[in-house]
């Protein structure tokens, strides 16, 4: 019986890996046993990335809520507990726009949370 060599679908493997490669500095672009763990590492880096960028969205959400409220005269912790005892049912991300984009609006919603703190 013939021997079958990998050649084909090892080029193809080696080639996929090097694609994902590209742009890396030195031999990690160039030779496949030096980007394998180069990119894998990539990879693993990335995906921590990707659930760090939610935090550092909502620490950046945050820190604009209270800034927001403090000017309405609240603390963002009351303001919170404020619209959840309201039965105000909006998330960070929102609120702070709504600091931003609509201020009246957010002033609304800061006296809303101290009417129901009282």
């Amino acid at each position: 019986m013939a021997r079958v060599k990998g050649g084909v679908n090892a080029k193809k493997r080696h080639n996929k890996v090097l694609k994902q490669a590209k742009g890396f500095y030195g031999s990690r672009h160039k030779i496949f046993s030096a980007a394998r763990p180069a990119v894998r590492r990539a990879l693993r880096s990335a995906q921590m990335g990707r659930k760090l960028k939610k935090r550092e969205y909502r620490k950046l959400w945050i820190t604009r809520i209270n800034a927001a409220a403090r000017m309405n005269g609240i603390s963002y912790s009351r303001l919170m507990d404020g619209l959840k005892k309201a039965g105000v049912d909006i998330n960070r991300k929102m609120l702070s726009e709504m600091a931003i984009r609509d201020p009246q609006g957010f002033t609304q919603l800061a006296e809303v949370a101290k009417n129901a703190l009282n």
